[in-house]
């Protein structure tokens, strides 16, 4: 059985990723036959040599490819593979869940592959009314209501960033304490998706000036902002300088391309300067890394910002 995750919305894939996840742990409660692999470290005859082994204990394996698509051999290796024993792969006692977050073009062999064969969900940008119904069932399940103006505002401030939106929704909710959300609540408690401060806080990352970019991540916190969100930022950012460079490295128009906002090209064109192709991937990779490792509770958030930017 295989199960494919991919699209631009990143908070809901991520959510989907770890709905699929817990499940699984709740059912196979050992946790010894989830294995993890990442992206461009993702050796094809180590993930093979796991994928044939018995499982421990009797449960189903799940095998968890995170941003496989970025690892050209990998790919490569596991479509000859699939060639000669397709049985053999989508063995029905074990399960492939490829979760991508990067761009895929449409021809690419595997994306062709995995549409044809795997449980596909895409999880694209929400259209405004879709992201209004969104946030509205947000609020809903945190038991609070808003009014249209300040809905609308919300939206304009933060378009369709949802990592942001469902932090700022939170801190919107404990300051009205049961009552509506209007509209200045938002202009006085909201910042705009846009803001220049994390670009300033990725070029000091980028100028190896981790002193001020320590300076940088203490200032967001205390203005508020949770670990967890500064994480889905630099995630959100590393990302964006990803797809520019990528874009840049084949001459390929970045504006007409990228699908990015163009005040968030403009800066990342700039930024992406400053990195090597391979050193983006690199930091990215880690940036998952860490963001898995403090979600199974093995490091607190600050401490594995601190990190971050030591090793970066």
């Amino acid at each position: 059985m295989i199960i494919f995750l991919y699209g631009p919305d990143t908070y809901r894939s991520r959510k989907k990723l770890n709905e699929i996840i817990e499940h699984y742990k709740e059912i196979h409660k050992s946790g010894l036959n989830l294995r993890y692999f990442l992206g461009q470290d993702l050796d094809f005859q180590d993930f093979k040599n796991e994928f044939q082994q018995t499982p421990m204990l009797k449960e189903r394996k799940l095998f968890v490819l995170i941003d496989s698509f970025l690892n050209s051999e990998f790919k490569k290796r596991f479509l000859e593979e699939l060639k000669s024993n397709k049985k053999f792969w989508l063995d029905t006692d074990k399960i492939l869940l490829f979760y991508e977050t990067t761009t895929i073009a449409k021809n690419d062999s595997l994306f062709s592959f995995l549409k044809k064969t795997a449980k596909c969900q895409e999880f694209k940008l929400l259209e405004v009314q879709e992201l209004k119904n969104w946030v509205k069932k947000e609020l809903e399940n945190l038991k609070a209501k808003i009014e249209e103006k300040a809905l609308n505002k919300l939206i304009d401030f933060l378009g369709n960033n949802l990592w942001q939106m469902a932090n700022e929704i939170k801190k919107l909710v404990s300051f009205k304490n049961g009552q509506i959300i209007r509209e200045k609540d938002v202009e006085l408690l909201v910042k705009p998706e846009i803001e220049s401060d994390i670009f300033e806080t990725i070029d000091a990352i980028a100028s190896k000036n981790k002193k001020r970019a320590l300076e940088l991540f203490k200032n967001h916190l205390d203005q508020g902002d949770s670990p967890l969100y500064l994480f889905s930022m630099i995630n959100f950012q590393f990302r964006n300088l990803l797809i520019v460079k990528d874009l840049l490295k084949r001459n390929l128009s970045v504006y007409a391309l990228s699908g990015l906002h163009p005040y968030v090209v403009k800066k990342s064109y700039s930024l992406s300067r400053k990195f090597e192709f391979s050193e983006l991937k690199k930091i990215y990779q880690r940036i998952f890394e860490m963001d898995l490792i403090i979600k199974t509770g093995k490091i607190e958030p600050e401490t594995a910002l601190d990190l971050l930017i030591t090793e970066i």
